[in-house]
């Protein structure tokens, strides 16, 4: 039980975070978080790890927080902010990964090999996850932010929210799931601990996708209510 209630508690985080950076920072604290959860989460997911029987890997929670992100900001300022986030994690997993790959070709010092091997071990791997996220991502966001704009013409009111969000979100995650597993971890893994981190990672994206609605109204009011600061 301690990867799951570590699990949960991370969740929990994630969503507060967002919802903090929102309300003192704005427009501008969600563009700030995009960064660093898509960073973090590329981090994550070379940490294989035992979650609720199943096979997964970290970062679920922090990439898909993104998705929270973005139906916050298609939700309180529109598609092109929200289409700007995308854009945004684009460049910095690009740059994230090209100024990491420079980093492990300095030769280090005798003292510090051990450190260094450790964290050339992750970032030698993160060309071909960044190539999988820049891919899922820009099929996966594509489509979440053409969807909630889809099912907020057809339930527009705001007690609607819940369906907009998780209706947009659910299947922008298959798709993500989809073509980030393939791409990231085909020829990696055998078959069958591929097959468990396909489904548990979507079982997990699906619980972060239903957990994060009531942060959505929450954002929601925030916004109408003017208690958002939004100027730095």
């Amino acid at each position: 039980m301690k990867n799951e209630l570590l699990w949960a508690l991370m969740l929990l985080l994630n969503f507060l975070s967002i919802i903090f950076i929102y309300k003192k920072f704005g427009k501008v604290g969600l563009y700030s978080w995009i960064p660093i959860s898509t960073i973090l989460a590329n981090i994550q997911v070379v940490i294989l790890v035992n979650l609720f029987g199943l096979n997964a890997t970290l970062g679920n929670i922090l990439y898909a927080g993104g998705f929270l992100v973005t139906d916050i900001l298609a939700e309180n300022y529109g598609r092109k902010a929200a289409q700007k986030a995308v854009y945004l994690g684009f460049f910095s997993l690009i740059v994230t990964s090209a100024i990491m790959k420079v980093a492990v070709l300095f030769t280090p010092m005798e003292e510090g090999v051990l450190m260094f091997e450790s964290v050339k071990s992750i970032f030698d791997f993160m060309p071909r996850l960044m190539v999988a996220s820049l891919v899922a991502y820009l099929i996966s966001q594509t489509h979440d932010i053409w969807a909630y704009e889809f099912w907020r013409k057809k339930y527009s009111e705001t007690k609607h929210i819940w369906i907009r969000n998780n209706a947009s979100t659910m299947i922008s995650q298959l798709l993500d799931n989809l073509v980030f597993t393939f791409i990231a971890f085909y020829g990696v893994y055998s078959f069958d601990i591929l097959k468990d981190i396909f489904i548990s990672t979507y079982v997990l994206k699906f619980l972060v996708a239903i957990s994060d609605t009531p942060f959505v109204y929450i954002a929601n009011y925030l916004k109408k209510k003017d208690l958002i600061e939004e100027d730095m």
